[in-house]
């Protein structure tokens, strides 16, 4: 190849690649929570109501890769019909300096934040979970359906989001989409969405204090994947469910900057910043999942965008030279 690969939201695409950026972002994890390898933070300009734009640049060393992603935040678009996220990723290669690949930024930010989602229920939900729960109907609702139905044997998805009309579109995709028999239910309210689901996974916009999930309504040994809240205070579920839960995090240092349950646990002195534990620690140790109830609260990192890009720019690669 003698110039950048162009891969597109089509590329990035399947179970095959799903599961591969599964597999890359472990080995990341691992590097970052041993040292290997760092994620600088993000810059955030915030402009207009709400509106943000951010950069994020990251190497991998162990890989030879390097990225940068540009990205768009707009909580209204949807009002548009627009996207909420619009950006560019550019890979390249640490030992040449070239620019190898340009990814759609906001596909590559859906596909990287399932994929770890996917990663922390690979390592935390219980082998059979079956029942699978989604509160939001958006971009990141469809990754979590992809990524945890690819890691765990999901027969039936309950689904809730803001309006009804949302859920039923979802709920039609996803019985458009997935290549098993699944039963799908547009449930009323948040409540009877999540009771009694094995996974849990919350991927709404809201920039709220008040929890949409409360802690009475997890059962005892489910997991639950926190990916939504538009700012490091929002709150998409009970702070007080990470009293007796496993608390699973990207690195401390983020979560405790970015992750709003985390922030309003510490606070509240419900848990200690030493009781969480990195997705690397894990997939280092490989434990196998236990019946404790498991929180992993996901905020993003550059290091994932350098991952993800690079497991696709080898796909295709490969690809091409079939």
């Amino acid at each position: 190849m003698t110039g950048p690969v162009t891969i597109t939201a089509e590329d990035m695409a399947g179970p095959d690649r799903l599961l591969r950026v599964i597999d890359t972002l472990a080995e990341a994890f691992v590097d970052l929570s041993a040292g290997r390898t760092s994620s600088p933070p993000r810059t955030i300009i915030q402009h207009g109501l709400r509106r943000e734009l951010l950069a994020g640049t990251a190497i991998w060393e162990q890989r030879g890769v390097g990225s940068v992603k540009i990205t768009t935040l707009t909580p209204d678009n949807p009002q548009r019909g627009l996207p909420l996220i619009h950006g560019v990723v550019v890979l390249t290669d640490l030992a040449t300096g070239r620019i190898i690949a340009m990814l759609d930024g906001a596909e590559l930010t859906a596909v990287r934040t399932g994929a770890v989602a996917g990663l922390a229920t690979r390592l935390c939900a219980p082998p059979d979970a079956g029942e699978l729960a989604v509160i939001g109907a958006g971009v990141q609702a469809r990754a979590m359906v992809r990524a945890v139905s690819a890691v765990r044997p999901v027969s039936s998805i309950r689904v809730h989001s803001r309006t009804r009309a949302g859920a039923e579109e979802f709920a039609r995709w996803i019985g458009d989409t997935l290549d098993r028999p699944i039963r799908v239910a547009v449930c009323r309210t948040v409540q009877d969405a999540v009771t009694d689901a094995a996974v849990i996974c919350t991927t709404t916009s809201t920039a709220g204090r008040t929890p949409l999930v409360n802690a009475d309504w997890v059962t005892p040994g489910a997991h639950v994947n926190v990916i939504g809240g538009t700012h490091e205070d929002a709150l998409e579920l009970d702070p007080r469910l990470l009293a007796s839960a496993s608390v699973v995090v990207e690195q401390r240092a983020a979560a405790l900057a970015e992750a709003g349950e985390v922030r309003a646990a510490l606070a509240d002195g419900l848990i200690t910043s030493d009781q969480l534990r990195e997705l690397g620690e894990l997939a280092a140790a490989a434990p196998a999942a236990g019946d404790r109830t498991s929180v992993f609260r996901c905020v993003g990192m550059a290091i994932e965008d350098t991952a993800a890009a690079a497991a696709l720019h080898a796909a295709a690669c490969r690809k091409e030279a079939i």
